[in-house]
């Protein structure tokens, strides 16, 4: 089996509560199912000994810096695709905040270069309620600041070709990652399917990208179900 010729590496970040570890989950399934080898980057902000969500120091956002890229250099050659819950990025955004806005240690450079090794990123919005899990802050204020961190660093960090957005209310079950793994594979310059993967089959709820009202720079997914999947679905319910 011909394998990609270079790992691919995309992250799904934003503030927290917002669905990117089912997102990334749902996003490796379907890699798997292309047939390419997939690694698994968690957030590892949970393991951070020094303290998190509002109360925490800009040396425990440094502590997960630094961890995010230990795990990435480590997880990225042992697969075809390294999909991760969080990336610099959007860690970049809870380190500047416990630094009061300011880049302490001098940051900044690493994170820019670092950012440059995304080959996508899918940005989530929080357009749903937070909800308790016994780690993760439920303050929307919190949340509201990551937000407009992010809202003001990502278009210095990426530009818009290898940048996602989607709304978090998007991320269901029904939703269609196919064509995001296949920009993904675009963007690497190698075919989704690995040899002997037949096509895959029609899903019912696709995504299509179309651009974002007010936002030029970024892409935005957009729902919708393909007409033919409609039509085909008043076929079945009149037979």
């Amino acid at each position: 089996m011909t394998v990609w010729r270079r790992p691919a590496k995309i992250a799904f970040v934003g503030s927290h509560g917002i669905r990117k570890t089912t997102a990334a989950h749902a996003f490796a399934h379907v890699i798997q199912r292309a047939g390419r080898s997939v690694e698994f980057g968690r957030e590892v902000v949970r393991d951070n000994p020094l303290g998190l969500n509002e109360g925490a120091t800009g040396e425990a956002q440094l502590w997960v810096l630094v961890s995010q890229i230990r795990q990435e250099l480590e997880l990225a050659p042992k697969a075809e695709v390294l999909v991760t819950d969080r990336g610099v990025v959007d860690n970049f955004a809870y380190y500047l905040r416990a630094c009061g806005m300011t880049d302490r240690y001098d940051v900044e450079p690493l994170i820019r270069a670092w950012a440059r090794t995304y080959d996508l990123v899918v940005r989530l919005t929080p357009d749903i309620a937070l909800r308790a899990d016994g780690i993760r802050s439920t303050s929307d204020a919190f949340r509201d600041e990551i937000e407009a961190i992010l809202d003001e660093w990502l278009p210095r960090l990426l530009t818009p070709d290898h940048l996602v957005t989607l709304p978090a209310s998007a991320v269901t079950d029904t939703l269609d990652w196919w064509p995001v793994a296949e920009r993904l594979a675009m963007i690497v310059g190698e075919p989704l399917l690995a040899e002997g993967v037949p096509g895959r089959r029609r899903a019912r709820a696709a995504v299509h990208e179309r651009p974002r009202r007010g936002a030029p720079d970024d892409d935005q997914l957009g729902l919708g179900l393909d007409e033919r999947d409609r039509q085909e679905g008043a076929r079945g319910r009149n037979t």
